[in-house]
């Protein structure tokens, strides 16, 4: 039996529509547009499209989109004094500062430097801390973790009791999106490269999210059937054939796990969309929290 495809694209979608509602809402009562600066450093093709797509988002929603770019030349200091700026500037509900940074810059430095009201990436560690602890709640939560659970819960609307497993480690997405699963009460399993019996861990899950890094890593045989897998894998795999003479893949060998899962996201179309999504509606809770 092939798997469900989960459309990200579709639930990104009734994302937008949401905020672009609540936008308009915002505005017919009288209150602030909601807004977001977003600080380039350098030049890297890949940031630069990143950022262009996530302006085009918000202009979409009817969120005001500020850009600020800085030669990848600029010093700790420059970086740091615009995200002070933009903090002290009320027009300017969120910050997102594109990472990753040029060399020599401290990327843990610039984010602490957000306040965390306007931390709609979800990366200060005040607001990553109190994820992790019981009975607190973060102002913001990732963008892509928080992604991966709107799909999750979709497919599966109680997550309570089932085996998860998070195949990745990063503050981006791996801890973040482990501590998401803990508190819907799943039980989960955190796995990376050096995890004893990989596979086996892997086929435990009733629910894997695939955040490794690494091009069609999992294989069919790694999956239980009828598992639920979140691909969060964007990699790029040579091949002639395309025109931009590559292709994209995921951390997950979607053929052959198409065969063994219940449902899963592709790559492209699943989780990045519901990452500018997630963006624009932390965007329009920080406007909310501003008013």
């Amino acid at each position: 039996m092939t798997a469900r495809i989960i459309d990200g694209a579709a639930v990104a979608q009734q994302v937008r529509a949401e905020v672009a509602e609540a936008v308009k809402a915002r505005v017919s009562a009288g209150k602030v547009v909601p807004g977001l600066a977003a600080v380039l450093v350098g030049e890297n093709p890949a940031s630069q499209v990143y950022v262009r797509n996530k302006r085009k988002a918000c202009e979409e929603v009817g969120i005001a989109s500020f850009g600020y770019e800085l030669p990848a030349s600029a010093s700790q200091e420059e970086v740091e004094a615009l995200v002070s700026q933009l903090n002290a500037d009320p027009k300017v509900h969120g910050i997102l500062v594109q990472l990753p940074l040029p060399a020599g810059l401290d990327e843990q430095r610039v984010l602490n430097a957000i306040r965390i009201e306007k931390d709609v990436d979800g990366f200060h560690p005040m607001n990553l801390g109190r994820l992790a602890q019981k009975g607190r709640d973060p102002l913001f939560v990732p963008c892509t973790p928080a992604g991966c659970m709107v799909m999750l819960e979709k497919e599966l609307p109680s997550l309570e009791g089932v085996n998860a497993v998070v195949l990745g480690r990063s503050n981006i997405v791996g801890m973040p999106v482990a501590l998401l699963l803990v508190r819907a009460n799943a039980t989960v399993t955190i796995c990376h490269s050096r995890t004893k019996n990989l596979p086996d861990v892997v086929r435990s899950a009733d629910v894997l999210v695939a955040a490794v890094g690494r091009e069609e890593m999992v294989r069919g045989s790694w999956v239980k059937p009828g598992a639920v897998v979140i691909d969060v894998g964007i990699n790029r795999v040579e091949d002639a054939s395309k025109p931009k003479g590559y292709r994209l893949v995921g951390d997950v060998a979607f053929d052959e796990v198409k065969e063994i899962a219940g449902a899963i996201t592709p790559v492209p179309g699943g989780v990045g969309p519901m990452t500018i999504a997630m963006l624009l509606k932390n965007t329009l809770r920080a406007a909310e929290l501003a008013d």
